[in-house]
């Protein structure tokens, strides 16, 4: 199979020297390139040139000496020969195909190929019911010159923005950059995918013998025996540096706030000895949501330990893909496992571990085999003892924790 890239350079050849060229040069020039391409070849210069595949093999003959009939060497094609192509006989045809397949159109209840119009058959077969001679070959040929390609959805849209979405992204990049000046510590933490452990697909593609694909099941049941693996990350902006807790339980407030608490014995502490700051930047949602009364009483256990003074700045709503751990350490993690099946918590932990970059990303992983029940409530009792002191600027996400020995 000829590559794309190859396929891209000869199209860009080839409308640079199309002007240049006359029907039989044309045709001459495309075998001469199918030629030396080899098996694939006659399919690739289709896809670059749009020429017909029988026009590129008639080009073949012609070089070899196997045609029939030789042209004399004035004379572009023989005398009568081609067809006139199927817009110069009827252009109705190209609005049609083009209102059939605008996305405006495609939604009407009234279009006849409202679930149907990606498909250049149904599409040639509608055609063919309105009195167009064509072909599917041709219905793809007519799109590629309209401008059409075959395109997957793209993910842009954010849903409904917060009023003061940008006003809250201004307020967490002041409060970073003021800590980073005092070289106090800054993380960003989230919760990556739940993992289910054993020999099931994971998405993306790993260097391996031809022909000797890595065997996975055909389902993704959960195994019970072998369970999940839950990754609790947290990514230090100033360091360049991750830390990731691998839970076997429940994703939960308590979990959340462990994690940061085991970051900080193992690496925050040695490297900011002397800050008795925090600054936490997370989501709005999920174990480490804004309005979870768990997720802040346990923060204040964490403040109460260590002394700690913790600030902590929520994205706003629909937010969660601008946080940095998604695009500094959990797509670095997901690249160095692409291919391999997460057969236990062991290899998950390595892979982790394994990971890097050449801007210098250091990642540590450790496993964390605590259970974290569910259903915890907090009292209102509980949760007004919590020392919180909350911002001007929406106090439901900048807020800070003080601990209660020095409040």
């Amino acid at each position: 199979m000829i590559s794309d890239s190859v396929v891209q350079q000869i199209e860009n050849k080839y409308q640079h020297l199309s002007p240049l060229l006359n029907e039989r040069s044309r045709r001459l020039w495309a075998a001469t390139e199918a030629d030396a391409l080899g098996y694939g070849g006659i399919l690739a210069l289709h896809r670059a040139t749009g020429l017909s595949q029988n026009t590129i093999r008639a080009g073949l003959k012609e070089l070899s000496g196997d045609s029939t009939e030789v042209l004399a060497p004035e004379r572009i094609r023989q005398v009568g020969g081609g067809r006139k192509r199927v817009e110069e006989q009827d252009s109705s045809i190209l609005e049609v195909l083009d209102n059939w397949v605008e996305p405006t159109s495609r939604g009407d209840p009234e279009c006849p190929l409202r679930w149907t119009c990606k498909s250049v058959n149904h599409l040639a077969d509608a055609l063919q019911k309105q009195g167009y001679r064509v072909c599917a070959m041709t219905v793809y040929t007519l799109l590629v010159e309209m401008g059409y390609r075959l395109q997957s959805n793209r993910k842009t849209q954010e849903g409904k923005q917060h009023p003061d979405r940008d006003g809250q992204f201004q307020q967490i990049a002041r409060q970073v950059k003021a800590f980073q000046r005092q070289h106090r510590p800054v993380i960003s933490i989230d919760t990556k995918k739940k993992e289910n452990l054993g020999q099931f697909k994971n998405g993306g593609q790993e260097w391996q013998p031809q022909g000797e694909p890595i065997a996975v099941k055909t389902h993704d049941f959960p195994d019970k025996t072998k369970g999940k693996a839950i990754p609790y990350g947290i990514y230090d902006l100033t360091q360049n540096q991750g830390w990731v807790n691998v839970g076997i339980d429940h994703d939960t407030a308590e979990f959340a706030v462990a994690s940061i608490r085991r970051w900080w014995q193992q690496l925050g502490v040695a490297q900011y000895r002397r800050s008795q700051h925090l600054l936490i930047t997370a989501d709005c949602g999920g174990s480490n949501g804004y309005r979870n009364r768990l997720w802040k009483l346990k923060l204040q256990e964490f403040a109460d330990e260590t002394g700690l003074t913790l600030h902590v700045c929520h994205f706003p709503p629909g937010t969660s893909k601008w946080n940095k751990i998604e695009h500094r350490l959990f797509c670095h993690i997901t690249t160095n496992w692409r291919g391999q099946p997460l057969t236990s918590l062991e290899t998950v932990i390595n892979l982790i571990s394994n990971t890097t970059t050449q801007a210098g990303l250091e990642v540590y992983a450790q496993l964390d085999d605590n259970l974290y029940p569910t259903g915890i409530q907090v009292s209102d009792e509980q949760f007004n003892a919590i020392h919180i002191e909350r911002c001007r600027f929406h106090g439901e996400w900048n807020y800070r924790i003080v601990p209660r020995k020095t409040a």
